[in-house]
């Protein structure tokens, strides 16, 4: 049963939110969802662009004040 998962890396700074979502991705079993928190802007981008090269399935991204929440499913 997939589980989701909270990788809270607000008043981090890149590469840090990617670093904490990689270590939480290995943890994490093949149909896990990941929702990023971070207060880097440059995670908006930085982490979907990762999330493709490495082919797992970005969900969406959404900023809400001044947090930006990316939403990922583990796909292998």
């Amino acid at each position: 049963m997939p589980k989701m998962r909270i990788v809270d890396a607000r008043g981090s700074y890149c590469p840090g939110p990617l670093m904490e979502l990689i270590a939480n991705m290995k943890m994490a079993q093949v149909g896990d969802e990941l929702e990023v928190l971070s207060t880097d802007r440059g995670s908006a981008t930085d982490i979907p662009e990762w999330i493709r090269k490495v082919r797992h399935e970005h969900l969406g991204t959404e900023e809400k004040e001044g947090v930006w929440h990316i939403l990922v499913r583990k796909t292998r």
